[in-house]
């Protein structure tokens, strides 16, 4: 309790620069347990949905059950259902389908990730703001016969430091996390076209045994 309230009381020390960054810090922070848990509950491969697709082909009957057991918010169950619902029209009809729920996908996942961008880069411009703003309260305080008050000048100094502690502690975190977003994002849209990829060759493999 001792540490939360000389946590706070260093804030208030930044002066009002630290609020701006604060507001920067929890928009990331929703934004970053919001993207933890889609990455967790929504963006996982299904268990049995590789087990249905063979090299010869895709068992289509195990392929809908395995579906129908699949959350209807999962993004792989999203996809391969489109794939399904239209596995009986052309190959290319399927792939353009495919490719625009892909997108749809992809613009969810990425939701969001534009504030830790932002955050990456005003977070420490917001905390040199703060240092100039502290470092020009305590020059003002040298008159023309010298340091008046040397309290003050501690205390500009010292809002200057926080400042810029807090801004840089802030951007690091949500580069971070915008860095492992962006990797995961670009996986789960690597799997997925592989998985359309197969799905939608099998389709081509079918229609090409038809019409021997």
């Amino acid at each position: 309790m001792e540490e939360l309230r000389n946590f706070a009381g260093a804030l208030r020390v930044g002066g009002v620069i630290v609020y701006p960054l604060l507001l920067l810090a929890v928009l990331s922070t929703i934004v970053i347990l919001e993207k933890a848990y889609v990455f967790v509950a929504r963006a996982r491969m299904p268990a049995g949905v590789l087990r249905s697709i063979g090299a010869d082909g895709v068992a289509w009957a195990t392929f809908e059950q395995t579906l129908a057991g699949v959350d209807p918010r999962n993004y792989f169950g999203r996809f391969c259902r489109v794939i399904v619902d239209h596995r009986k029209r052309p190959p290319w009809w399927i792939e353009s389908r495919a490719a625009d729920e892909a997108s749809a996908i992809e613009q969810s996942l990425g939701r969001g990730l534009w504030i830790l961008e932002t955050t990456v880069t005003a977070a420490p411009l917001l905390g040199l703001l703060g240092t100039i703003s502290g470092m020009i309260r305590a020059f003002r305080l040298f008159g023309t016969e010298g340091l008046v008050d040397p309290r003050g000048v501690t205390g500009g100094v010292a809002e200057a430091l926080i400042a810029t502690a807090v801004g840089l502690f802030i951007a690091l975190v949500a580069l971070f996390a915008f860095n492992w977003c962006s990797h995961r994002q670009a996986r789960i849209m690597d799997d997925m076209e592989q998985l359309g990829t197969r799905l939608i060759d099998a389709r081509r493999l079918e229609e090409h045994e038809g019409a021997s």
